[in-house]
């Protein structure tokens, strides 16, 4: 059927367009041939054309699997805007009345619907698969075709169930179509789909024009992005949050920082969500900050950044994620914040999951960290990643490339890992085979009596993070390889066999160190951060003079963030100074004001023009958590029931009620702690404070010792900053 058509003035009839991108031409005529077909093509390819243009041209209607109720309307209305009938597309799933339904049944009997967009759950309802039997069906075509694989980003079982249900229609060739997969998840769908023996289109992941950067994740952050917005003003950009309640606060941040940004995510009432992402479509709004609710299928060709706010969870998400940024080629920023804690974070999460899936998200995090940590060019390791080789040195458009570090030799090194990798007959994983070389006695070496190895030790005069810079860069180099199969054991390739005979000089970059800065929790600063580190050091040493006269240790008069924040933001009235992150009005009266002399002075004298554009606005009162908590504590409810009253965390309450108390409120938590703990427990912690000149919690349990337990020593320095400082 395909030779005969002349598909070039086709796509110029139905959409428009002059020329075919890339493979769309070839995949268009495969399926055109009937012939099963996957395509792999990245974010802006032009996927969506592979499956469109077809469905206008056969005999029947396409059935399209999509992921999404949001996708599906995007697309709908795509389609419809280039047919003068609007029947020409329709989707199928729940958010349809039932005339709805019976509108788009009666629109596929006679004809006029060319593309039926169903969710894969309305897919296994009995009636719809019962009157899709009755249909001439053209193909079907699976989007978002990752979802399949449990090593996929966005895995949705029910995606698994598809292949048995189109079995159960009928048969028509199949399109599975992904922007993003590995070569063991592409393998997964194709087997999952019944589709082995399919073409596979594949179209190079590389996206020249988008810029990588992963940057330290501090205290700071906020004032790092709504810096970077400011310096990107009236660009439509993404920032992307892991969780809906830091979508929600962040987005707030932003509007009170006169930032034009909406928040974005499935929590949110489906009216209130669908107007933020129209608003953002139609340019009413430059920033949307999302969780990965957003996206899939969001045709905006202009946006200039995507923010990362929080590490993904898998290569796979932050490629497909950044993705969204520069689709019509011209400018996009991919800016990616990380902090070790947070994959410790979403290991954590992880517990409670059945083991195989806990084994996968491991790995996958394990990807994501070395992709971030690694000092090699960004490209390269996300090229690699999707089994793509990147063959320049130097792709000028990452941070790693445009500011390289030196190379060391390190053939010496490969010599030790590839021994070790043999030595354990390729069974281990890379933490394994570091510990081995380190000489860590670790109960899992013991057990395989690995310490009476020649490699056990071979090592020990090296770093951990060089020798993970070593693995990490004789995977790219193809010295050895990973099996996914068995979630990452290493195998040493030809290459390595070869090399390992014959050793060749194997230069590596160290890794980046993103543990540098203090970045524990935002309650302790590191005090490197601050734009003007003279005016910082006074304002410590102030705070030094006012602890000695007040008798009260320093960090409860202001903590190192605060003054960080003086030091950028330079307020001189309490009413600046309580836009401080960490300073209430209570604060702010109590302690503000020979402070707000001290900068005024110094920006006199220094002729400092005080920078606006970076005053970090606070919102006060920026959750009505915070309101009710306060409310709750005055009415003496133990803190554990309220934590379960909010359906949060207790450690999450804590960091609230900390968040309350480090601001300037004052709170009475002594009913909660008489009934928790014994009166002479509580008095230690209480002197220790009194005496400590850190508040850090680490510090604390290490001089108290195992006895006390975390939460006790955070309990009691609510109670006691609230005393001294409120």
């Amino acid at each position: 059927m395909a030779s005969g058509i002349n598909l070039t003035s086709q796509l110029k009839k139905y959409f428009g367009f002059d020329t075919f991108k890339g493979n769309q031409e070839a995949i268009i005529r495969n399926l055109l041939d009937g012939k099963d077909t996957f395509v792999l093509m990245p974010t802006g390819g032009g996927k969506s054309l592979c499956y469109q243009l077809p469905a206008l041209l056969m005999e029947g209607t396409a059935i399209v699997i999509s992921p999404l109720i949001a996708l599906m309307k995007n697309q709908v209305d795509a389609m419809r805007n280039f047919s003068e009938d609007d029947g020409v597309a329709h989707f199928l799933n729940s958010s349809l009345n039932r005339a709805s339904i019976e509108q788009v049944k009666a629109d596929v009997r006679s004809g006029k619907t060319k593309l039926l967009y169903v969710a894969p759950e309305s897919l296994t309802k009995e009636d719809n698969t019962s009157f899709l039997r009755e249909v001439k069906i053209s193909f079907y075509a699976v989007d978002e075709a990752h979802c399949i694989s449990e090593w996929g980003h966005d895995f949705r079982p029910e995606y698994r169930r598809i292949r048995p249900i189109i079995n159960e229609i009928g048969q028509a060739p199949l399109i599975a179509l992904t922007a993003t997969a590995t070569p063991k998840v592409q393998h997964d769908i194709q087997k999952n789909l019944g589709m082995i023996d399919a073409k596979v289109f594949k179209s190079s992941f590389n996206r020249p024009n988008l810029y990588y950067e992963v940057r330290a994740k501090t205290t700071n952050i906020d004032r790092d992005v709504i810096k970077f917005i400011k310096n990107n003003s009236e660009k439509s950009g993404i920032i992307y949050c892991l969780s809906r309640k830091k979508v929600e606060e962040l987005a707030e941040i932003l509007q009170a920082n006169h930032i034009n940004a909406r928040p974005y995510h499935a929590g949110m009432d489906s009216v209130a969500r669908t107007k933020n992402q129209d608003d953002f479509l139609m340019e009413r709004t430059d920033v949307i900050v999302a969780t990965i609710a957003f996206g899939m299928g969001i045709d905006k060709p202009d946006v200039r950044y995507v923010i990362h706010y929080d590490i993904p969870k898998s290569l796979e998400g932050y490629y497909q994620e950044t993705g969204r940024a520069g689709r019509d080629g011209g400018e996009g920023k991919c800016v990616a914040f990380y902090s070790s804690k947070d994959l410790q974070k979403l290991e954590k999460f992880m517990q409670g999951k059945p083991v195989a899936e806990q084994e996968i998200g491991k790995q996958l995090l394990i990807e994501t960290a070395a992709y971030a940590e690694s000092s090699v060019c960004r490209r390269k390791s996300l090229l690699h990643y999707f089994g793509e080789e990147y063959l320049e040195s130097n792709c000028g458009n990452c941070d790693n490339c445009l500011n390289p570090k030196k190379k060391v030799e390190a053939k010496d090194l490969l010599c030790a890992v590839v021994e070790a990798i043999i030595a354990v007959k390729e069974n281990f994983k890379s933490d394994y085979i570091i510990d081995l070389l380190l000489g860590k006695e670790t109960s899992e070496i013991q057990a395989h009596l690995h310490e009476d190895l020649e490699s056990f030790g071979a090592g020990m005069g090296t770093e951990e993070k060089t020798w993970n810079a070593v693995i990490r860069q004789a995977l790219i180099a193809g010295y050895i390889s990973k099996d996914v199969e068995n979630y990452g054991t290493l195998k040493v390739t030809k290459s390595g066999m070869q090399f390992l005979e014959k050793p060749v000089s194997f230069k590596i970059t160290e890794d980046n160190d993103f543990d540098e800065e203090d970045d524990e929790t935002p309650t302790r600063g590191g005090g490197l951060g601050a734009v003007d580190p003279v005016l910082f050091s006074m304002l410590k040493d102030l705070r030094k003079k006012l602890s000695k006269k007040l008798g009260v240790p320093p960090y409860v008069i202001f903590q190192d963030p605060s003054l960080e924040a003086m030091a950028t933001i330079y307020p001189v009235t309490l009413d600046e100074l309580q836009n401080i992150p960490g300073v209430g009005a209570g604060k702010a009266k109590r302690y503000g004001a020979e402070f707000c002399v001290l900068i005024k002075k110094h920006c006199d004298e220094n002729e400092i023009e005080r920078p606006e554009d970076l005053r970090v606005r606070t919102v006060v009162n920026k959750s009505k958590m915070k309101v009710s908590i306060i409310q709750a504590v005055d009415r003496k409810v133990p803190l554990d029931d309220i934590a379960l009253s909010k359906g949060i965390e207790f450690d999450d309450l804590l960091n609230e009620v900390e968040a309350i108390v480090f601001s300037g409120t004052k709170l009475n938590i002594d009913y909660f702690l008489e009934d928790i703990m014994d009166e002479d427990h509580l008095l230690d912690i209480y002197d220790y404070f009194k005496e400590s000149t850190t508040d850090s919690i680490d510090a604390a349990m290490e001089e108290l010792g195992s006895d006390y337990t975390e939460d006790e020593i955070r309990l009691v320095r609510i109670k006691f900053i609230s005393e001294m400082a409120n």
